[in-house]
């Protein structure tokens, strides 16, 4: 039986503060621009999580989505939504809050719930903004 894709779309709002604490005022302003405003800004995201399996004989279904929302809901949206990325995200703590390190986080947050769901984790996309969103599809 083919693989078949299958991708649940969640949003959710947040703030953060790109900058390395390790540099000055000056240098994050340099490298990371208005992005590094000291007090931070936000953004509402819209994060895609695609699976991958086989139909389910009985149901035709790779997963149930309303089980897959319940898992990143609880896994992921309610650490982040009206969050600061930068200090209330556990699975964030010590990470430049980038649009990469968060879908990388999204992704180690979420593969083996999924696998448990009986599919495979196939990608995760984090759109920051409409001009500008990151996929990740693991190591």
């Amino acid at each position: 039986m083919p693989k078949i894709l299958i991708t649940r779309r969640e949003r959710f709002a947040a703030s953060h503060r790109l900058a390395r604490a390790d540099w000055s005022d000056a240098r994050n302003l340099e490298v990371f621009g208005k992005c590094s405003n000291p007090n931070g800004h936000g953004h509402n995201y819209e994060l895609w999580v695609t699976v991958k399996g086989e139909q389910d004989l009985g149901t035709s279904f790779v997963t149930d989505l309303s089980r897959l929302s319940r898992l990143i809901n609880e896994r992921v949206i309610q650490h982040l939504d009206h969050k600061n990325i930068d200090v209330d995200v556990p699975f964030m703590r010590g990470k430049l809050s980038s649009t990469e390190n968060l879908a990388v986080a999204i992704w180690h947050e979420l593969e083996a719930p999924i696998k448990a769901l009986g599919c495979a984790l196939h990608g995760v996309k984090v759109q920051e903004t409409e001009n500008n969103s990151v996929e990740y599809h693991g190591e």
